[in-house]
């Protein structure tokens, strides 16, 4: 196997990236790896990381930017806030370039001016705060969320802590802990405050943004993940929030949770664009009321699901670009 054969297998577990050192160390020279970068093949992603067989990617993959900051800065250095929630999966952060990483305080100055795209902290972080995710060194999720709660605004961190709870990255009562984590923190009055707001039940950030609005709006649902069945028991269709009093269901998601090959299913089956016969609404005894028709208008179109007669839609919101 000669020594470029060498590299790209140790690109292939790094996301594409390798370092000047263990270029070297598989038998390129320094030369090499500027003629690979000088022709395209290579490309310099930060001071020392390299993304390997560049000219096969569509511009640089975000875990392999988050990789390669992370080489770069040394083995001292942590994923935290926003770039931690990424590696774990949690959304509800904006969309950002910037990467987030904690460095001891002697170990930054030497590669801070080098690194524009990284915003370093000097966070204190225990131990058994610490975790590798993929093989980078991250906060834990608990540790993520309280560090999010200190510094997100209230819809954000409302979202990420909702995203966690729902994801099974962390359980309702493991939040109970936040406060001792936050305590004595610029913030934590607010952070306590975020976590009486979290329903884990909401399945995207544009669910919990919507219930917040809600609930600013005084008008707050009394139901989440709201299953509509008629007289039956058969599932008309599951509403993301619903107000059981006045029979009203939304539906608030954006195009993520609906483009996993899992929902094509549950779309199909009336999970995404909330649906119900047209006609009289109707609740037996002991079941969730199917929700009311409303006349076409503002808040009302025809839909027709597969299989299936015309159907009312009460209420659907989408947005893109949702974390």
């Amino acid at each position: 196997m000669d020594a470029l054969d060498v590299v790209r297998r140790i690109s292939a577990a790094r996301n594409g990236i390798v370092t000047i050192k263990q270029a070297r160390a598989a038998g390129l020279s320094t030369y090499e790896v500027q003629r690979f970068c000088r022709s395209g093949r290579w490309r310099a992603v930060a001071r020392g990381s390299y993304l390997v067989d560049a000219d096969l990617y569509d511009g640089v993959p975000r875990r392999a930017r988050i990789r390669a900051a992370m080489a770069s800065f040394g083995p001292a250095a942590t994923a935290v806030l926003s770039t931690a929630a990424e590696l774990h999966g949690l959304a509800g952060m904006p969309a950002t370039e910037l990467i987030h990483l904690s460095m001891p305080g002697p170990a930054v100055r030497p590669v801070r001016s080098a690194h524009p795209q990284v915003v370093v902290h000097q966070l204190v972080i225990s131990p058994e705060h610490l975790v590798r995710v993929d093989g980078i060194t991250a906060t834990e999720p608990l540790r993520t969320l309280a560090d999010l709660c200190l510094r997100a605004d209230r819809y954000s961190a409302v979202s990420v802590l909702d995203s966690a709870v729902n994801r099974r990255l962390v359980a309702p009562n493991d939040l109970l802990a936040i406060p001792r984590l936050v305590r004595g923190r610029r913030g934590a009055i607010a952070a306590r405050g975020y976590l009486g707001e979290t329903a884990g039940r909401a399945q995207s950030p544009l669910e919990t943004r919507a219930r917040l609005r809600c609930v600013d709006g005084r008008v707050a649902p009394d139901a989440l993940q709201l299953e509509v069945r008629d007289d039956d028991g058969y599932l008309l269709g599951i509403g993301d929030l619903g107000w059981r009093g006045p029979r009203i269901i939304a539906e608030a998601d954006g195009r993520g949770p609906h483009d996993v090959p899992e929902a094509a299913f549950a779309d199909a089956a009336g999970r995404t664009v909330w649906s119900m016969p047209a006609g009289p609404s109707s609740a037996s005894p002991g079941r969730t009321p199917s929700a009311p028709t409303t006349s076409r208008g503002r808040f009302g179109r025809r839909s027709p699901l597969p299989g299936a007669v015309d159907h009312e839609v009460i209420a659907e919101t989408r947005r893109d670009g949702e974390q």
